[in-house]
Order: structure tokens, then C-alpha cells, then sequence
């Protein structure tokens, strides 16, 4: 196949880009590499793709899906199979700082992915929305069956907006799309401004890491093989016209959870992190930060019954895989 992927030098990006072109797949990969964390990450991660690609399977290219006049002369240029929209401004907590980034790059970036996969043909768009999209729901496990109409932050509203936004082009203009809800993803080459980067790194410098909520949060922790192996099945399990009980609209479109099917607390996710870096941690307790949610928690029966989707690593074993990586890159 021949794939774009947005946000490439992100951390799921990255991964991804790796696995693909593993399979032997032609991959083009886009980022704006802005500065939200440090660029310099994201640029490790770009010559680690180079030198597990060869030059004719692989093709980066510095570009910012909100610009909708290179969006454009992407598509016109290129013949994608498939598109994975991974570019997206990142963070709860930041959406409330700074709203513009994510109406920039979550809906006007995605309309211009819409629109180059609507006039392209592209047989297959799959796009990252997020566990956020449930806000406050007090029923366990999240469903994709459940109502997601009351999001408490910027970012989960973008999220939200995305699926609906995909659901119309699928209808009106017959785009295979499909929508994947990331639970808290954590592994290697991760995200700097996660929880579990920021506590191994203040851990090991024996600096006070800010727990919110007083320990009392759970999150559906997701280490990031998994998380690939999801990816990869969906792209190859191309939506067809469906009805549900809900609507009688048929577009070509679906919506899955994707996340461990185990909720840790913050308090075993601190022990685990603890275990790996063989220190104990020193902690500010803090209230809940706007924006946050008490518990996170993945009902994956349709991803496993559509794709055979079952995650394997378990909290343990993924904290220990990404402190190694940590350590050996520090």
C-alpha cells in the first residue's frame, strides 16, 4: 500500500511509520514539527524511521495540515491507498491555554484531510479521536454505544467534532473512514508531557511529581505495540455501508475503542514506575486539574470481534520496557 501519515514524527506516528514499513509498504510522512514539547524528539524519531527505511518506500515532508494550499498539491500529486491522521495539537490541560492550536490543526487540518481524501479517492481514512470524547460518563466500561455529547475540555470537543465530521463525508461522498478512541498510550520515544515521562524523569532526579486528584484517578494505560498492532488491523478492515439501531444513515463509517480493557490506578502506575527506576518517589498531592477525568476504561469487544484486536502488555512490563529505553537514551 501506499500511505500518508500525518504526524509522523509524533510518537504514535513514528511507531506506526516503523511497522508499515516493516510490511514492505510505501509510506509518505508529514509533521509540522512545532514546539509543543521539544522538536529535537521528534527528530530523533525521524532519523531512527531513516534508518530502517529505504530511500524509495519512505519520503518525509515538513508540512502543516492546516495549510490547506500544500494539502492540497499533496494529494494532486500523490495516490494514496490508505491515510492515517495522527496530526493533531495534543493535551488536555494546554487546550486551555492556548484554543487556537487545536481549531487550527483538529478542525480546520482535518477538514483539509477530508477534502484530499474526498477528491483523491482514497479507499480507507482512519483518524485518531480519543477516550476524552466520553468527558464525565459515570458507565464502565466506555462504549461506542454511549452517548459522548458532554466533553469538559477543547481538545475532547475537537476529537468529538472529528467523528462527526468524518460521519458526514462517509455519507455524503461514500469515504470509507474509521474513527480509532486511543486510551492513554505510553512506551518508547513517548510524549515528554505524559504523566509517566515527567515521573520517571523527576524519580530518577529526585524532584517532587505532582499527583493530581490525590492518587484517586484510573486511567486504561495502553502501551504503544499494542496500540500499533490495532492500528495496522483497522487499516486493512475497510468499513462498508452499515445501520445501526440508532440511525438509518448507511455511510461507510466506524468508531472503535482501542485501549487496554484494564484501568490502573495512579497509585500502581506510580508503584510500577517506582519499581523500574528502583526509587521511591517524592509527591505534591494535588486537587483534580480542570479538564481531567476520574477514570478511563475501554469496552474493545468490536475491535476484537472486527480485527481479533487483544492487547498483551500489561502495566509492569510496559512501564519496565519504556524506562530501559529511557535510560539507554538519556
Amino acid at each position: 500500500m501506499k500511505v500518508l501519515i500525518t504526524g509522523a514524527a509524533g510518537f504514535i506516528g513514528f511507531h506506526l511509520t516503523l511497522a508499515l514499513l516493516e510490511n514492505g509498504n510505501e509510506v509518505i510522512g508529514i509533521d509540522n514539527l512545532n514546539d509543543y514539547y521539544n522538536p529535537n524528539l521528534k527528530l530523533k524519531r525521524l532519523e531512527k524511521i531513516a534508518e530502517h527505511s529505504k530511500e524509495s518506500n519512505f519520503r518525509f515532508i515538513k508540512m502543516d495540515i492546516s495549510d490547506r494550499v500544500s494539502m492540497e498539491k499533496l494529494f494532486i500529486e500523490n495516490s494514496f491507498d490508505v491515510v492515517v491522521n495522527l496530526a493533531a495539537q495534543a493535551g488536555v490541560r494546554y487546550s486551555i491555554e492556548n484554543p487556537y492550536a487545536y481549531v487550527d490543526s483538529n478542525l480546520v487540518g482535518f477538514v483539509n484531510v477530508l477534502e484530499g481524501c474526498r477528491h483523491s479517492k482514497v479507499k480507507h481514512l482512519v483518524y485518531a479521536s480519543s477516550s476524552s470524547v466520553y468527558g464525565m460518563n459515570v458507565k464502565q466500561p466506555f462504549s461506542t454505544y454511549d452517548r459522548a455529547d458532554y466533553p469538559i475540555s477543547l481538545y475532547a470537543a475537537t476529537k468529538k467534532s472529528n467523528e462527526l465530521m468524518a460521519h458526514t463525508y462517509s455519507h455524503l461522498y461514500k469515504i470509507p473512514t474509521t474513527g480509532l478512541r486511543f486510551f492513554t498510550v505510553y512506551g518508547p520515544y513517548g510524549r515528554p508531557d505524559m504523566a509517566y515521562y515527567k515521573f520517571t524523569k523527576a524519580i530518577l532526579n529526585g524532584e517532587y511529581i505532582n499527583v493530581y486528584n490525590n492518587g484517586n484517578m484510573k486511567r486504561d494505560f495502553t502501551y504503544i505495540d499494542d496500540i500499533i498492532e490495532g492500528v495496522v488491523r483497522v487499516m486493512s478492515k475497510i468499513p462498508s455501508p452499515n445501520i445501526n439501531k440508532y440511525s438509518t444513515s448507511r455511510p461507510p463509517y466506524s468508531i472503535y475503542n482501542i485501549g487496554n480493557n484494564n484501568p490502573v490506578t495512579l497509585r500502581d502506575f506510580i508503584t510500577s514506575i517506582e519499581n523500574a527506576c528502583g526509587l521511591k518517589a517524592k509527591e505534591k498531592l494535588l486537587p483534580m486539574q480542570d479538564g481531567d477525568v476520574p477514570i478511563t476504561y475501554a469496552d474493545i469487544s468490536d475491535l476484537s470481534t472486527s480485527v481479533g484486536f487483544k492487547p498483551s502488555i500489561d502495566i509492569n512490563s510496559g512501564i519496565a520496557k519504556f524506562y530501559k529505553w529511557f535510560k539507554d537514551s538519556s
